[in-house]
């Protein structure tokens, strides 16, 4: 990972939380945010293992700062996981993400979201998110199962097989209610034009 890769999902991520890129609001979200500073540490622990002096030098403090978030916020996302930029984590508390899963960009997670590996049967393997999902509180996504983009998972949801894009799924086990998709659950998520 580059350093301009790294600042763009830093950034990313905080501007789907504050609509704000600013040095003062990336200081703020650090020492008061809860959700994002669990976030930013992640990003900071993936970005600095990659390069040797700072493997050395400042790793070891952003995995420290990271395990302190982990036990503090009931988070559980391991930095290897591979995550698009805007992640937003709505609430925080008993977030268990299996660090195979694969995440797109400007994904919501809700508290209680546990995206698990399934060891046996048809579907094993770990989840795999498109963009632009909302994953409501209490959902549950096990097996490798794909979730296509501008999906929405309703809260308590149990998910076992793929979903396709445009999906809005509620129960256990899912089933797919409607094609109206995320829109109006996943906000700001242009980010990437603002660089421009």
């Amino acid at each position: 990972m580059t350093f301009a890769e790294y600042r763009t999902l830093v950034l990313s991520d905080l501007y789907r939380i504050t609509a704000k890129v600013g040095i003062s609001a990336i200081i703020r979200q650090i020492l008061f945010g809860e959700a994002y500073k669990y976030i930013f540490w992640m990003r900071t622990c993936r970005f600095t293992r990659t390069k040797l002096w700072m493997k050395c030098i400042i790793y070891p403090i952003a995995r420290f700062m990271l395990r302190r978030q982990v036990y503090k916020l009931g988070i559980s996302i391991s930095p290897s996981t591979e995550i698009g930029r805007g992640f937003y984590i709505g609430h925080f508390g008993g977030i268990v993400i299996n660090d195979e899963c694969m995440i797109g960009n400007n994904c919501n997670v809700s508290h209680g979201v546990t995206l698990g590996r399934a060891n046996r049967g048809r579907n094993r393997g770990c989840p795999i998110i498109g963009n632009n999902v909302y994953i409501g509180p209490g959902a549950k996504i096990v097996g490798s199962v794909r979730i296509g983009n501008d999906v929405a998972i309703g809260a308590n949801c149990v998910v076992t097989e793929d979903i396709p894009d445009h999906a809005v799924v509620v129960g256990v086990p899912g089933k797919v209610i409607s094609l109206r998709g995320a829109e109006g659950y996943i906000n700001r998520i242009d980010y990437e034009n603002k660089l421009h």
